[in-house]
């Protein structure tokens, strides 16, 4: 007894979430500027989320609004890669802004990197002013994702949730019945003023990096990368689509290593109406 009790306890997984969403980009939407994000509603989705997430025994840390600064996301990514143990199960979701960025060193076909919006990044490129620097590229994230999925090896998992866009309109209704909030601009940051012209890439299911020394990992972006992600209205209240049914389906299934219920993730947004113009990706090692 003893024995498989000592066993048990060195084998047990911990589930860790770290939650991120922006509501507040700004405090008042009558002085947004051009350079400015138009106020969302991702701070909704991590509530949703959160509650879910505990009823499954998650290790939750939330960041939302104002508290969502880019020092204060890189602090807490790099944390959970610390904290994280051999077979955990690890949880990472973003609701905010998306932004195509112009990509530098030559490792996108495309020619643009794409990059989290997090409260205090700018919207266009300024030399002196604002060079990027709060933007959260896709390269940076892919190198915290490969750290998290060493600490946690084989026998753990990793799923990260994208509930943003980088292909938006950034345009907010005023939250009426038949409003449309997106998410994200079609407007690239770039520091040479080159135009922004979307990737058509229209696979559903993309294969990204294994390793026997690694946690195979599964990414479900909301959209393609030319799409518009669009909010929905649930219940008086406004949520990512893509975080909304991702909640609704965990609210009976329990997170580990089998990705089957992302399928009814991705069943429930084709069978949503609202959404007839939008694809959700799922990206895996699996």
């Amino acid at each position: 007894m003893v024995i498989m009790f000592v066993f048990e306890t060195m084998t047990a997984q911990n589930k860790r979430a770290l939650l991120i969403g922006i509501s507040e980009y700004n405090t008042t939407q009558s002085d947004v500027s051009d350079n400015d994000w138009v106020n969302i509603h991702g701070a909704n989705d991590v509530d949703l989320l959160a509650t879910t997430l505990k009823q499954q025994r998650f290790q939750i840390t939330k960041i939302t609004n104002r508290a969502a600064n880019a020092d204060r996301i890189r602090k807490e990514i790099k944390n959970l890669a610390l904290s994280c143990k051999s077979g955990d199960i690890v949880y990472i979701h973003f609701s905010c802004h998306g932004q195509p960025v112009e990509d530098m060193n030559g490792d996108e076909e495309d020619g643009w990197d794409e990059a989290l919006i997090p409260v205090d990044a700018k919207k266009v490129y300024q030399k002196g002013v604002y060079t990027g620097e709060k933007h959260i590229i896709d390269d940076e994230l892919n190198g915290y994702f490969r750290t998290i999925r060493k600490n946690v090896g084989p026998n753990g998992f990793v799923y990260v949730v994208l509930d943003a866009c980088h292909a938006g309109s950034s345009y907010r209704g005023d939250e009426e019945e038949d409003s449309v909030i997106t998410r994200g601009t079609d407007r690239g940051f770039s520091m040479s003023s080159k135009p922004y012209v979307p990737r058509i890439d229209k696979r559903g299911k993309m294969k990204v990096e294994k390793s026997a020394t690694m946690a195979n990992i599964c990414i479900l972006e909301a959209c393609r990368s030319y799409q518009v992600n669009s909010e929905i209205k649930e219940k008086g209240k406004y949520y990512g689509s893509l975080s909304y049914y991702v909640n609704k389906v965990l609210q009976t299934t329990s997170l580990g290593r089998d990705i089957s219920w992302t399928e009814h993730v991705n069943r429930y947004m084709n069978q949503d109406m609202r959404l007839v113009r939008q694809n959700m990706v799922i990206e895996t090692s699996l």
